[in-house]
Formats: C-alpha cells, structure tokens, sequence
C-alpha cells in the first residue's frame, strides 16, 4: 500500500485532471480524493474498483508497483486493461531484449504483467532488430522444425491484433496453453480466433480464441543454442518429405472414390 497515495496523485495528473474532476468522475466528494492522496485515508475497496474501472489498470498493478515514474506510454491495452509494461533501456537508452530462461515459462505466465518480474530478467542487446519491443523465448519439441528445441526466438510485440498477420510465426502467451511457438492464420473476423498451425505436420493444427490471448510477438529472428549437424538436416528433409507424400496421397484418394 506504499505506493498508493502517490499513484492516485499520479494516475489523476496524467488525465489532466483536478482533485475535483476526479472525484466527479468517480462520484465521490473532493475530500476522499485528497485524503488518499496525502494518505490520510486507506481507499475503500469499491473507491479501488472504481479506480481500476476507470484508469483501466488493474488493482495489482495500483497497489504493487511504483507509478509516478511512468508515463501514459507506459501502458499498453491487453483485453479491456492496461498494463504496466517497462521498456528496458541501457546507459546509451537503447532498448533492451529480456529473455525468458526455460526454467521460468511456467512463471512467465503469471509474472507476464508484472514489471517486477520482468526487470529481474535476464537482458541482452541485438543492434540490429528493428523498432519495436522484443523479447526472447525459448523453443520447446519439435513441433516448429527444423527450429531446435533449446533455441530462442526474439519477437516484437504486436499490441494492435489487426496487425496480425495470416502465415506468419508468432510466440503466443496463452490462457490455458501457456506459451506456445506457431504459424499463425487470422480468423477474428470469422470467428473470433486464431488458427494455430506446427510446421512439423504430425501435430494437428488447433484454434485459441482471440480472447484466451493474453500476449503475442511476430518472430523477428532466431538464437539457435546448438549447432545443426548434417544429420539433423536430413531427418528435416525427410520429415518434410513424407509431409507433402501425405498431402498428395489424400488428394489422390479423394480422386479415386
């Protein structure tokens, strides 16, 4: 709570509000504004809901993270929220690339929002990625081949989910599958999903709503931990081999009823 009555100082600034506007904005007299913001008082807990509502950030972020060194560009929307979301900078302010070890997944998907968390990762620098934020995830299985398990793909965030686009390699934080590496084909306007497709066609491809969608970044390139030896190259070459005798072998079928 230490950080409360100066992220409500904080947040109403950067509104460009007064105390007064404030408080009409959340039916409340001016006295309750100004109490919480000298700390004089400790905010109900529908004063907070009502905050969160109206500033859309969530109460957590309200109530554990230091705000008033942040800006409005600061927050990104994810669903009908906004979140803290720091760019990390070096001496020279150039940005950062954070990389999720692979023994902390599981965990991104709950410390994902929280800055925290995140400044407490791993960081590196790639002078040539374009504009844009990036950060690094690792690959697990064999679903993307001939990308190895153990390899890095860099992403840029996409925030704008009309920026999607069908055919291309996204790293997606998902609701229920966690983090996930895979083609991805735009069908929000159909049905409000997306198709999630392996390039190692054994695995089925599959739908996540849009909505299930917590986090998504457009590969930018990849960090391979191991080298590829030659026979690594054939088995791709097979395995994409047989993919595509599999495809015509069906449309030979179907031909033949």
């Amino acid at each position: 709570m230490k950080f409360l009555s100066g992220n409500i100082r904080h947040l109403r600034q950067l509104k460009g509000l007064t105390q007064e506007g404030l408080a009409e904005e959340l039916k409340v007299h001016r006295s309750r504004i100004s109490s919480y913001e000298e700390a004089r008082a400790i905010p109900t807990a529908k004063f907070l809901l009502d905050l969160s509502d109206f500033f859309k950030i969530p109460i957590d972020a309200i109530l554990r993270n230091d705000l008033t060194k942040t800006k409005d560009t600061s927050f990104i929307e994810i669903g009908n929220k906004r979140v803290l979301f720091p760019i990390m900078v070096d001496e020279d302010n150039e940005n950062l690339i954070e990389v999720v070890p692979i023994k902390a997944t599981a965990g991104y998907l709950a410390g994902y929002d929280d800055p925290e968390y995140i400044e407490h990762l791993q960081k590196i620098k790639l002078p040539f990625l374009p504009t844009g934020k990036h950060r690094a995830f690792p690959i697990k299985g064999d679903s993307m081949l001939p990308m190895k398990n153990g390899s890095y793909v860099v992403g840029r965030f996409i925030e704008d989910r009309r920026d999607i686009t069908s055919g291309k390699t996204y790293v997606l934080i998902t609701l229920n599958d966690g983090m996930v590496y895979k083609r991805v084909y735009n069908q929000i306007e159909e049905n409000g999903t997306l198709c999630l497709v392996s390039d190692n066609a054994t695995y089925e491809p599959y739908e996540v709503p849009i909505d299930e969608v917590l986090e998504l970044w457009e590969f930018t390139c990849s960090i391979n931990t191991q080298e590829y030896d030659e026979q690594d190259l054939k088995i791709s070459s097979i395995i994409t081999m047989f993919n595509s005798l599999g495809v015509e072998l069906k449309a030979l079928e179907k031909m033949m009823r």
